[in-house]
């Protein structure tokens, strides 16, 4: 990866950006200049359309050149290409180590980051840095708590369990009683289970772009193996599937009430309606608790998931670039948009602050204010975490490991350590230092 990074650098353009004149939006200031943009939310026009009324200075040029593995691939073949990029990007927070290394993306602390800080909190700024530098605009994030359901926990009596040694407890309650599955250990959700781990207080990478060759690799330390042993556990004693989770499978169990309880993010009520769940036989039925800690005494808010706004390093306007990045999505009438009708959990305190937000009544989970009472407190105690320049490697490397565990194979314990291996050499082969 690192010979690949300076070689990209090498052939760089002069002519960054596309094309402004291939808009999906019509700017209205054509007076002014503009910035080229790629982005995939789904109400990405109105928050175009909001900015460009409402600014002075740049106008954005959208276009959407698809979501995920397409998105992605697109803008790596213009990194290769040394041209083709727009100005500024969307980008999933743990793809921006992935991005800075190749140089990809810029630093934009020095375009205006002090005016706009106190807008985001701590955790959102540290999972868009990369050591000191500010490498996008935090837009929205996934703060992680246990949804459950309310219609099983009153049968057999449960309440929602405030540390993992109550949920085994409430789990193996359930179980004697012939109830259903607890929950859930999927291999397919590598990122909630490193957040897990690091709730334990795990710290799997240490990455910092001033030594852009040196990396730390901890998957093995005892925190690490204390939660796949854990969840190993659970699985080995019947108190928790292992089925993979976003499946058709899957989705029908949870609205068959196969599961008492869903750990997941803050966008995930919106994932679960739009994939029928909470519309039928199982309307009402839900309801959400803060995530269960290790130490109650200390709790430790994680988040999965989240996206960002950056600046590439072929723009020739980053100054202007910048200024788009974080100014879009920033507005109320399009965090509010957002909040309402996208499935996204905003990260702008102006919006965690709405009395409207806050005080909202979910009809998911059937008119709980999940906001005040979870995801908001655990957006404001998240810390944020480092992430690695090859998560995606990491990621699938901790699917095969976790298949295992729920194969029965390995322990947890042994788990962590084949992934240290593992992911150490890669990151070795790669060119880095592995402290």
């Amino acid at each position: 990866m690192l010979a690949a990074a300076s070689g990209l650098v090498a052939c760089s353009s002069d002519e960054g950006g596309t094309d402004a004149s291939n808009c999906t939006n019509t700017i209205p200031k054509k007076e002014l200049p503009a910035v080229t943009m790629w982005g995939w939310y789904p109400n990405m026009q109105l928050v175009v359309d909001n900015f460009n009324k409402q600014n002075n200075e740049v106008q954005v040029c959208w276009t959407n050149v698809g979501q995920g593995s397409d998105h992605y691939d697109k803008f790596q073949t213009a990194i290769s290409a040394g041209t083709g990029a727009p100005d500024v990007l969307m980008i999933e927070m743990d793809r921006i180590p992935t991005f800075q290394i190749q140089k990809a993306i810029v630093d934009i602390k020095k375009y205006g980051f002090d005016a706009v800080k106190a807008n985001y909190g701590e955790g959102a700024w540290k999972d868009v840095s990369v050591g000191d530098a500010v490498y996008g605009v935090p837009v929205d994030g996934g703060p992680v708590a246990m949804i459950y359901r309310k219609d099983i926990f009153d049968k057999y009596d449960i309440t929602p369990p405030k540390t993992w040694a109550e949920y085994e407890q409430a789990a193996q309650k359930v179980k004697d009683a012939g109830g259903p599955l607890f929950g859930d250990f999927g291999s397919n959700v590598s990122a909630l289970t490193m957040a897990l781990q690091i709730q334990k207080g795990a710290s799997p990478f240490t990455y910092d772009s001033a030594q852009p060759t040196s990396i730390g690799v901890r998957l093995n330390d005892q925190a690490s193996k204390d939660v796949l042993d854990y969840w190993g556990g659970l699985v080995r004693k019947g108190l928790v599937g292992k089925q993979d989770q976003f499946t058709p499978e899957y989705i029908s169990g949870v609205i068959n009430g196969q599961y008492a309880t869903y750990v997941s993010a803050a966008w995930a009520p919106g994932y679960l309606t739009g994939a029928g769940v909470g519309k039928g036989q199982d309307t009402g039925k839900f309801a959400v608790a803060p995530l269960p800690q290790w130490d109650p005494n200390n709790p430790v808010q994680v988040n999965w998931g989240g996206s960002a706004f950056s600046v590439t390093s072929q723009s020739k306007k980053q100054e202007l670039a910048a200024k788009a990045a974080y100014g879009l999505y920033a507005d109320k009438e399009s965090l509010t948009d957002g909040w309402t009708n996208q499935i996204i959990f905003p990260l702008n305190l102006t919006a965690l602050n709405d009395p409207a937000f806050l005080e909202l009544k979910v009809a998911f989970f059937n008119g709980q204010q999940a906001n005040k009472e979870v995801y908001v407190p655990a957006a404001n105690a998240y810390k944020g975490m480092v992430y690695s320049p090859f998560g995606q490697y990491y990621f699938d490397a901790m699917t095969k490991q976790v298949s295992e565990i729920g194969a029965g194979s390995i322990t947890g314990s042994q788990a962590a350590d084949r992934l240290q291996e593992d992911v150490a050499k890669y990151a070795k082969e790669q060119g880095f230092t592995v402290q």
